[in-house]
């Protein structure tokens, strides 16, 4: 069996529908991952083969001021889940971000390179990724800029905003690869497929800034909305972000033959499946 954690969230979702055989979810109403004993009940009465982590707190501000909160759930939790799926022979999916680089290079980061987080965010998910190592048996994938039909993300923002306005605002100096959850999905079960271990990145295919994205979603939504470049310091946001966070996914590529499809491509795919709801 593979058992999501955090399966009512945007990615457990699409991790529900995406991941074959025996899949169940279970979610904060019935596991508490900051709680050793929480996670020790449900993984020894449930005794999946996988578990996947896809429970995070991820308000990156918010992260800020909360920081004990931030390194609890995104650190120490996937600590617990590390100890009880080594304890009985489960590999553990753990899903991090391009949030633990520091921004710094012009080329898209690969898995070996020196992390070196800007943001209690980063500190607190890279904590999670040092955790997940302690059991053998691991799959820390990375990815980033996530947006899907079942939470809030920036497509659901910018749709919500054009509704009502018709010239935004949007940062052009942060450059990223947006990935939709169901294609992160896929990726991960090529990976389960074939038996990986160790770190990968997966992202959708091609770059673009926050800017160029904002643009691409209105013209693909069929919305008048004129975007205007901004400058990350002119919005004064309380976490620092990485400016250049570009995940390069050539070893899952070579390790499953799963490529992700480009970024445009998914988020035309992502409003069309979007209209049919």
């Amino acid at each position: 069996m593979i058992l999501v954690v955090g399966a009512k969230g945007m990615l457990g979702q699409d991790l529900l529908r995406v991941l074959p055989g025996d899949v169940r979810g279970v979610d904060i109403e019935e596991i508490d991952i900051t709680s050793g004993e929480s996670v020790r009940k449900v993984l020894l009465t449930l005794k999946p083969r996988v578990v996947v982590n896809a429970a995070a707190y991820t308000d990156v501000d918010g992260c800020e001021t909360k920081r004990d909160l931030a390194m609890a759930v995104n650190g120490t939790g996937v600590g617990n889940l590390a100890e009880v799926s080594r304890q009985i022979g489960a590999c553990l999916v753990q899903v991090s971000t391009d949030y633990v680089f520091d921004g710094s290079k012009t080329s898209p980061w690969v898995e070996d390179d020196p992390t070196g987080p800007l943001s209690v965010y980063g500190m607190s998910k890279l904590a999670g990724e040092e955790s997940a190592r302690t059991n053998p048996a691991h799959l820390v994938v990375r990815t980033q800029w996530l947006y899907g039909l079942h939470g809030k993300n920036f497509v659901e923002t910018m749709l919500r905003l054009g509704g009502g306005k018709d010239e935004l605002a949007v940062v052009d100096d942060q450059i990223g690869s947006p990935t939709w959850t169901m294609d992160l999905s896929l990726a991960i079960r090529a990976l389960l497929d074939k038996g990986c271990r160790g770190t990968y990145h997966a992202a959708n295919a091609g770059v673009c800034s926050w800017n160029e994205f904002a643009r691409a979603i209105f013209a693909d939504a069929g919305l008048a909305v004129t975007v205007q470049p901004m400058a990350t310091t002119e919005l004064g946001r309380p976490a620092p972000r990485p400016l250049y966070s570009v995940l390069d996914c050539g070893k899952l590529a070579r390790d499953t033959g799963f490529q992700p499809q480009p970024w445009r491509a998914a988020l035309r795919q992502y409003l069309a499946l979007r209209d049919k709801q």
